[in-house]
């Protein structure tokens, strides 16, 4: 819980690693998963970094990979979801996996390739074969017209009879014909085009395709037919095959006899026969090489993306080229440093080094980075704090009380036995069957989502049977447990020939012998027709209690931050102002809704006071006092006289001297909102000029010499002939150049270093 309670305790580490045991200590270190390194290159191009190329090397692998995976779903070949989490293999295996790599996508790109063209092929075979079957069928004579009577003619009959004109019908015509196959879509487009362009004299039979072809580059199923053109004359022969090119429709040779139609379809037959051989072969050999992929596809892009995040952590550090070695910054949590030094170890014993790596823990004043250990139940509820924002570096967490009291506001809201049970148990089989589930890896998004908050869904149903028995709301019936304490004495009669009777406490509610119900709401109120009335009052009031007490939590655990921070201040100009205004305005409310549960009953429930009401006269500054000031304010006083003898009513004032213990909350609120808002900021500005101030003075230029012969910018003209004279020493041995001097300030102080690199001669004069 405290570590819960708080974010861990994070130290600054400065790792010097050897070169040949970087990339191995890196690895360990990721595997651990407890460091965040820091990026001591920030000015550097992505492009200028040592181990650029490394990195290169991997996206290119991950190219690879990723056509692979595309390769492997075109196919239908799912990725194997499996628990192995293979470490980054060393870097002199990476030229292994660039050549598996290459020597797939290689082989895959050439069989994608081969069976393309072959596709291809078969598709115009197979359009060819569609041809001659339609054609043949086309310049068959129609045997049924003769058996029914209507003479002997053929395809080429109806032609001359539509092309040729009547003056010369009886004499024969020699006409021409294209046939060739195109897109479905295209035919309507395509036959008002032949018709206008050639003016109707063509004629034209088209003839859909039963079974779809295969599109050879994307493997889609495409719905062609097949097209004859009768015409007669060159001039309209090329402009029907002008109009065919346009609208992409393929033309295929067709012989006039019947004979040479057989034996050109006889020789695509076995054409297309043996192109299904290949086919059948290259998909086989494709499909094997998918196979063998897809066992290691998993492992390959896990240690892909391995070793391209530790290059990436890799170029984060600084190479030291005098001592052969890299100098990485990282942000760890003080308790696992034993952990750090041990992956730090076990790196230096794969990479067979010999210089032991090195972690030195720094002092700093960055602000460090926060983080929380949690585990399976603790994670979600950490989340669902994070989605609202992330605790500064050791503030209060606010996860550990998310755990309680997220799911019972649910439940507040839910509310039912009968659903909270069937939640409850789906949450507990959830996390009963938690390891099997895991196995399975679902792609089910909604179903992770479920599964990801099993352990909230559980707690959710807990709290909701709780609410749920309070409200006496059971698959929204009300239950009677323990007997309802209501005893209506009404007669039959009375009961026929009314529509609807009000019950009264003072005589059908006996509470010394019976007592409120034990436990939640009485059964009674689900016949009563004021039941949403009540029920909406009373969970308004409660949400209401549960809210302004949650909010007090908040600003209570924020005192909690002021103090462990040293911030002493706060608590006076930001956490008191705070709770006074909470507790005289939403405080105030609270304490009304109790004092009017304790202290009216049904005897003085003509004088309840309506709190919404007296809420908002307490804004308004709006009293009415009653008439009978002190027996006004006491409920069994008011069982000797009536209302309006009492002079009182939902909005008359209900206790004594409320009318200045309201102006006084009312004055106390409204003097903490100038507190709220302009104390602290006004500070905060001030605290930042003062650290402007202090840069400043650090980054002041002296005007002193700091060596007998230094001369301050701007004098240089003016100190050459006073160099005697004022020190009476002419000094030859000391140059500005040989003087370097570096100031390192922080938080106040300053330290000044001065080194003086002096070159040995011989004073040639000295003048006193």
């Amino acid at each position: 819980m405290g570590a819960l309670f708080r974010s861990e305790e994070m130290t600054l580490c400065q790792l010097f690693l050897q070169s040949e045991a970087a990339y191995a200590c890196v690895s360990e270190l990721g595997e651990l998963g407890l460091v965040q390194f820091k990026d001591l290159n920030p000015e550097v191009n992505a492009f200028q970094r040592k181990f650029v190329n490394e990195i290169m090397r991997c996206e290119e692998m991950e190219r690879k990979l990723r056509y692979i995976e595309k390769e492997l779903k075109k196919d239908k070949l799912n990725i194997p979801d499996s628990d192995s989490n293979p470490k980054a293999p060393a870097p002199k295996e990476m030229v292994d996996l660039e050549a598996t790599f290459e020597k797939i996508e290689s082989e895959l790109r050439e069989v994608n390739t081969n069976a393309e063209a072959l596709k291809r092929n078969f598709l115009e075979l197979t359009e060819l074969q569609q041809v001659l079957i339609k054609t043949q069928t086309f310049f068959r004579e129609q045997d049924y017209q003769l058996e029914q009577g209507h003479g002997h003619h053929s395809i080429v009959d109806d032609a001359q009879h539509a092309l040729v004109a009547d003056e010369r019908m009886g004499t024969s015509v020699q006409l021409g014909f294209m046939a060739g196959v195109i897109p479905r879509e295209k035919v309507p487009a395509f036959e008002r085009m032949l018709w206008f362009a050639c003016r109707g004299n063509v004629f034209l039979r088209y003839e859909e395709i039963n079974m779809p072809l295969e599109d050879p580059h994307t493997g889609d199923a495409i719905h062609k037919g097949v097209f004859i053109i009768f015409f007669q004359g060159d001039q309209l022969k090329q402009r029907v095959r002008k109009i065919c090119e346009g609208f992409r429709a393929t033309l295929y040779p067709c012989p006039e006899s019947s004979q040479e139609r057989q034996e050109m379809l006889n020789g695509v037959s076995t054409r297309l026969q043996d192109l299904n051989i290949v086919l059948k072969q290259t998909k086989e050999h494709r499909y094997r090489v998918l196979l063998n992929a897809q066992k290691e596809i998993h492992n390959w892009i896990i240690k892909v993306k391995k070793i391209k995040a530790i290059y990436h952590t890799l170029n984060m550090c600084n190479f030291d080229f005098s001592r052969n070695n890299l100098i990485a910054e990282c942000w760890a949590p003080v308790k696992v440093l034993e952990e750090v030094q041990s992956a730090l170890r076990h790196g230096q014993e794969l990479s067979g080094s010999n210089v032991p790596n090195i972690l030195h823990r720094m002092v700093t004043k960055e602000t460090p980075p926060t983080y929380f250990m949690t585990n399976r139940f603790t994670k979600v509820f950490q989340s669902i704090v994070n989605a609202y924002g992330v605790a500064t570096y050791r503030e209060v967490n606010p996860a550990p009380y998310t755990i309680i009291s997220f799911p019972f506001l649910f439940a507040v809201m839910f509310g039912d036995t009968g659903h909270g049970f069937i939640m409850f148990l789906f949450g507990l089989w959830m996390v009963v069957c938690e390891k099997k589930l895991l196995s399975q890896k679902s792609d089910n998004e909604i179903w992770n989502m479920f599964f990801g908050g099993r352990y909230i869904i559980m707690m959710m149903g807990l709290f909701s049977l709780y609410t749920g028995l309070i409200y006496n709301d059971f698959f929204s019936k009300s239950i009677n447990l323990f007997g309802s304490s209501w005893h209506p004495n009404y007669t039959h009669s009375t009961l026929d020939h009314s529509a609807s009777l009000k019950l009264k406490p003072e005589d059908f509610f006996n509470n010394a012998t019976d007592g409120p119900y034990p436990v939640g709401l009485d059964p009674i109120w689900q016949a009563s027709t004021n039941k949403i009335t009540f029920t909406n009052s009373f969970k308004m009031k409660l949400s209401v209690i549960f809210g302004v007490s949650q909010m007090l939590l908040g600003v209570m655990l924020s005192v909690v931050n002021h103090i462990h921070f040293g911030n002493y201040l706060y608590v006076f100009i930001q956490f008191i102002p705070e709770v006074l205004f909470l507790l005289c305005i939403f405080g105030y409310l609270l304490a009304l809704v109790f004092f009017k549960w304790i202290t009216y009953n049904a005897q003085c429930a003509s004088c309840t006071p309506a709190l919404l009401i007296q809420f908002i006269n307490m804004f308004l500054m709006k009293y009415k006092e009653p008439t009978m000031v002190p027996e006004a304010y006491h409920c069994s006083s008011m069982l000797n006289h009536t209302q309006k003898e009492m002079g009182c009513d939902s909005q008359t004032l209900f206790y004594a001297n409320q009318q200045t213990i309201q102006t006084v909350l009312i004055l106390v609120a409204v003097l903490c909102i100038p507190v709220l808002l302009l104390v602290k900021p006004f500070w905060l500005r001030y605290q930042h000029n003062l650290k402007v101030l202090r840069k400043t003075g650090l980054s002041a230029v002296s005007h002193e010499r700091l060596v007998p012969n230094e001369v301050p910018p701007g004098q240089e003209s003016v100190d050459q002939g006073n160099d005697k004279s004022q020190s009476g020493i002419e000094l030859s041995g000391v140059q500005s150049s040989d003087v370097s001097v570096s100031i390192n300030g922080g938080a106040g102080d300053a330290v000044m270093t001065i080194e003086i690199h002096e070159v040995v001669e011989e004073v040639e004069e000295v003048t006193i």
